[in-house]
């Protein structure tokens, strides 16, 4: 088992800080409910128990998201991610914030997030669109545009501003 997401979560990577994790964070106990049924092993079983885990905790994220390793979801209830999505590492999301599909016009899809990217409540991420690495994307703001690395989004609509290290002290216990 990869130990990634605990290491986010606690800045601990031990079997008995995974147990601990396991029984004291939801939120936790979803992320490996839902790599468990990604991962193909325990299929059905993995399936009810995810199932159940979206009932307690409000997190629905798509079991076909692609996600990479170090996944941290803060005061994560009613956090919803579609299953097209491709979200790279260090990725840390909270509570309320949305990332969807666009189902018309040029931006019909879902959007791929690079690494090192924060997401804060209640913002959305919708469309076709590319967000690159180091990004901080503020709450609130609701972004259906590309965004470059190295930049920050504040706002509805959403401004781009370019900073250097935009999710220095932000990013915590990366991998």
């Amino acid at each position: 088992m990869k130990y990634s997401d605990l290491y986010r979560l606690t800045g601990k990577s031990t079997r008995w800080a995974s147990i601990f994790a396991y029984l004291r964070y939801p939120e936790y106990r979803y992320l490996v409910r839902l790599r468990r049924f990604q991962s193909g092993k325990m299929h059905q079983w993995a399936r009810l128990l995810l199932k159940c885990s979206t009932n307690q905790t409000h997190i629905e994220i798509g079991w076909r998201t692609k996600l990479g390793d170090g996944l941290l979801l803060i005061h994560p209830c009613g956090i919803a991610i579609n299953n097209e999505c491709v979200i790279g590492e260090n990725f840390t999301i909270y509570g309320g914030a949305t990332i969807g599909m666009e189902f018309r016009g040029e931006r019909r899809g879902c959007p791929k997030i690079g690494n090192k990217v924060w997401v804060g409540a209640n913002a959305a991420i919708v469309g076709n669109i590319t967000i690159g690495d180091d990004v901080l994307i503020a709450p609130n703001a609701f972004v259906n545009f590309d965004v470059p690395s190295h930049s920050v989004v504040v706002g509805n609509p959403g401004k781009i501003v370019t900073k250097e290290n935009a999710t220095e002290n932000y990013i915590i216990h990366p991998i």
